[in-house]
């Protein structure tokens, strides 16, 4: 099979939260593989999610991403990283909620 990437991902398996409206509803999910350009991740159910954009946050990376739904499979996408970070995204209590997930998880 042909991979289109241009950067290799890393396997790993991170806790975050998907952001996927302008109303601040978020979605728990797992951050599969990662690189500089995009990543796999995969929700605990099939979700509807926008066909645009998403807010991506991984608390153990400490980081923020805005990110283009590449391709999706019932539970899964795949999303490419845009240049720039959600700041125009209402502030929220993400932070908190993120660390409270991870916690729970471990």
């Amino acid at each position: 099979m042909l991979d289109r990437r241009q950067s290799t991902r890393d396997k790993v398996i991170y806790g975050g939260v998907a952001e996927i409206d302008e109303r601040g509803t978020t979605t728990d999910c797992v951050v599969r593989n990662i690189s500089e350009q995009g990543a796999s991740l995969e929700f605990s159910s099939a979700v509807k999610l926008p066909k645009g954009r998403i807010s991506l946050t991984i608390a153990q990376k400490g980081r923020s991403f805005l990110a283009k739904i590449i391709w999706w499979r019932d539970n899964f996408i795949g999303v490419a990283f845009s240049g720039g970070t959600p700041s125009a995204l209402p502030v929220s209590d993400l932070e908190e909620r993120l660390r409270k997930s991870e916690q729970k998880k471990r």
